[in-house]
């Protein structure tokens, strides 16, 4: 079906208006308040660096601050860019990266709808005056483009 214009236009503003805030706050969000350890706890595990956490609180974990920031960021840039350049852009390298990482921690299929979920729910909370039905489409054809060249480098990395 393609990334439309209208999608473009409503995932670039959105994205815009998130940015004028505290990204590091939506960005934790999106793992923790309605996010993807709070829809799959044992999403946890997947980590590696949370893996010897301790009992110490997840959100005050500084790899974990940045990863969630890196993954919100690029998953919102990329978004921004898919009609300009007809496909996902994330470097070729980083690609390659997150396919070998995601096939090394396990990652499936329903994993990714779990963050999708996450996705939606915390833009809808940055900019609830902006969110509408249209928008929210916008985001979910993103990310499924997002989605579909992690998978596509996860079977190169498991093929390897």
């Amino acid at each position: 079906m393609g990334f439309s214009e209208a999608q473009e236009q409503l995932v670039v503003s959105s994205w815009k208006a998130m940015k004028k805030q505290d990204t590091e706050s939506i960005a934790l969000k999106f793992f923790f308040r309605f996010g993807i350890f709070e829809i799959a706890p044992g999403a946890k595990q997947m980590f590696s660096f949370l893996r010897d956490a301790g009992d110490a609180p997840l959100e005050n974990h500084p790899k974990l601050k940045t990863h969630a920031v890196a993954v919100f960021v690029m998953a919102c840039e990329s978004a921004t860019q898919l009609r300009n350049t007809g496909d996902v852009k994330v470097r070729e390298a980083t690609l390659k990266r997150l396919g070998a990482t995601h096939v090394k921690a396990g990652v499936a299929d329903a994993h990714f709808e779990v963050v999708k979920t996450a996705l939606l729910d915390t833009i809808r909370d940055a900019v609830p005056d902006m969110w509408t039905p249209e928008m929210k489409a916008a985001w979910e054809e993103a990310y499924d483009q997002l989605a579909a060249a992690i998978k596509e480098e996860m079977k190169k990395a498991a093929s390897a």
